[in-house]
């Protein structure tokens, strides 16, 4: 195996692992997005149910709860849409998959593509760094919290495949 060759392989486990570690934070942060979806379509509803109970509202000193849980009612949908959660909730897992699969494909490559004779793990290597770079484009930077948590998770082994853990039978 000349150099490189094993200069391509090292550089697909660095990509690799790059594409593992974006993915799981992507993957944390759409998880987190969800929840928020979930809390600002249930909420309004339950707030309007509020407002429009008969035994609240027939009771006047219970018109400021009333008049409060329209209101949050009523502004819940458009801190939502002002926030863009739809937009982001479909970014976000659009570009959570893209890395996955980037990143079986560099360890597919590196496993592999790198032993086929010929150009073709360079040519393979050539065009997943143009659909990571396509990937990247996206720029989506999630918050540091969920690099955090991917990283705990990775560290601890979530994503490990025990066909690669060593001294396994299977």
């Amino acid at each position: 195996m000349d150099e490189q060759t094993r200069n391509l392989i090292e550089e697909c486990k660095r990509q690799e692992e790059s594409c593992l570690y974006t993915s799981a934070t992507l993957f944390e942060w759409l998880k987190s997005l969800r929840r928020w979806k979930v809390a600002f379509v249930v909420a309004p509803i339950v707030l309007g149910g509020i407002a429009t109970w008969p035994l609240l509202a027939r009771q006047p000193d219970y018109e400021w709860v009333t008049a409060t849980c329209a209101l949050l009612a009523g502004l819940a949908p458009a801190v939502y849409k002002a926030l863009d959660f739809d937009v982001s909730l479909d970014a976000v897992a659009k570009h959570a998959h893209a890395f996955k699969i980037l990143q079986d494909r560099f360890r597919q490559a590196w496993r592999v593509t790198s032993l086929v004779p010929g150009d073709t793990f360079e040519k393979d290597f050539a065009d997943l760094m143009q659909r990571l770079d396509a990937a990247r484009s996206a720029s989506l930077t999630a918050p540091e919290r969920f690099f955090k948590k991917a990283q705990a998770k990775v560290s601890a082994g979530h994503y490990a495949f025990t066909v690669d853990q060593k001294g396994t039978d299977r």
